[in-house]
């Protein structure tokens, strides 16, 4: 696989075997412990991690310099692996194995419909619609003119704009429909709209003030 420290020196004190900090690795990455530090109190303190890596404690520099010194290795195992799985036919080509991250996709907000956003949508064109027709009104109540010939003209195409927008938004809502989880993206088919938690500062707390005490004179 191509590990350093597999065959130990001839002088020195030797090191671990690549196995120990590989499995501490792989446990970090299964359980999202992930900073070497985070890893060296793991490993001297959580029983699962002593018995599977046989009561070792590597620190955080050596876990850190596996890491960085045995990147490829590490791939070709879990190359191997994966292969190993298939071969026992423990993986179908329909299985995917992700793991919990999130991935900012290449889809415009305006492109991505969801129920809420669709009825939004779909609000604001009858609000214009409507909002248009009393301006015909208006305009009809007025002397004719040429003005008044063009600004009728100019809100008819408004008017028929937003009643061919209104029908191709009941057609993609009746796509979202059909689809499991009501969501439909025009950008990238798989993108899907999160709520996501930004990190806000926060403020920090005043400070206290201590009470004081008045010492009466006798």
């Amino acid at each position: 696989m191509g590990f350093s420290g597999v065959d130990p020196a001839a002088t020195g004190r030797p090191s671990y075997h690549p196995s120990v900090p590989l499995k501490l690795y792989i446990y970090g990455y299964l359980n999202r412990v992930e900073p070497s530090r985070r890893l060296e109190r793991e490993a001297g303190r959580n029983v699962e991690v002593m018995w599977l890596i046989g009561r070792l404690a590597p620190d955080h520099k050596t876990i850190a310099d596996f890491r960085k010194d045995n990147g490829s290795a590490t791939h070709k195992v879990c190359a191997r692996f994966v292969a190993l799985c298939r071969r026992l036919g423990l993986l179908a080509e329909a299985i995917v194995a992700i793991d919990g991250n999130k991935f900012k996709a290449v889809n415009n907000r305006d492109c991505n419909f969801t129920s809420t956003k669709m009825k939004r949508r779909m609000a604001q064109i009858e609000e214009s619609v409507a909002r248009y027709m009393h301006q015909l009104d208006s305009a009809d109540r007025q002397e004719p003119s040429l003005a008044r010939a063009m600004r009728t003209t100019r809100l008819k195409e408004k008017i028929e704009r937003l009643k061919e927008e209104m029908g191709r938004l009941k057609a993609l809502d009746a796509k979202r429909r059909a689809r499991e989880d009501q969501q439909i993206s025009l950008t990238d088919p798989d993108a899907r709209s999160m709520a996501t938690r930004a990190c806000s500062r926060r403020r920090p707390a005043p400070a206290r003030r201590e009470p004081t005490s008045h010492a009466s004179s006798p």
